[in-house]
């Protein structure tokens, strides 16, 4: 049985891939260095903004301590935040139907304004009960601060709080805080070996599919 549901942003509730890509390459060209392949600034995606602009910043062969790069990355996705950015096709229903059976939340690495930003402008915000940035005092993901406090803040267990993610980081966040976990292989960030996997994970090729998944876990008692 779940009481919450929390998600993960970006690769989870939408793809926005190619305008992080965009600001991130941005970002390479006013400083002088060249553009990296989109796939390869995904990657690097995760672990919050300033450590992908020093991930991209080194891979361009630029300092990744050159001063005000991450103000300047900020500012570039800012007017860039919406161009591409989209729930994944299916998303709106699924979080419709979860939302009709158990109260929802956001947890991301993403910084809290850009991620209001995000959900605001795609007409997702009032879905969430509420909305945790990788910027706030409870730090980033794997950190399980923010995931046990917003199990704590809707009155639920944390064996009772699903985590649904797409990344390695999301998995690490659900283990360190001893939630349930469901892992999403359609998001840009579903990068893992058999060996990363202890058996009691849970997975989903659609968000339809994390609807059953979900529909599963109310079901058991």
């Amino acid at each position: 049985m779940i009481g919450l549901v929390v998600f993960d942003l970006d690769g989870t509730l939408v793809d926005s891939s190619a305008d992080i890509a965009n600001a991130a390459n941005a970002l390479l060209e006013a400083l002088g260095g060249a553009t990296l392949p989109a796939a390869a600034i995904i990657d690097m995606v995760g672990e919050g903004a300033a450590l992908l602009v020093r991930r991209a910043l080194a891979a361009a062969s630029l300092d990744p301590d050159t001063p005000g790069a991450l103000e300047r990355f900020l500012a570039l996705y800012e007017t860039r935040l919406l161009v591409h950015t989209r729930p994944y096709d299916g998303t709106i229903e699924a979080l419709t139907w979860i939302g009709e059976r158990a109260p929802m939340s956001v947890l991301t690495n993403k910084p809290a304004h850009p991620t209001s930003q995000v959900l605001d402008g795609l007409g997702l915000r009032h879905h969430f009960r509420e909305i945790i940035g990788g910027d706030t005092a409870f730090g980033r993901k794997p950190d399980p601060a923010g995931l046990l406090h917003l199990a704590s803040a809707a009155g639920v267990r944390p064996e009772h709080t699903l985590m649904v993610g797409d990344s390695p980081i999301d998995l690490a966040t659900a283990r360190n805080a001893g939630t349930r976990v469901c892992l999403l292989r359609y998001g840009f960030g579903f990068r893992f070996s058999p060996a990363d996997f202890h058996g009691d994970e849970l997975f989903a090729d659609s968000p339809a599919g994390l609807v059953d998944v979900v529909r599963g876990l109310l079901e058991e008692r």
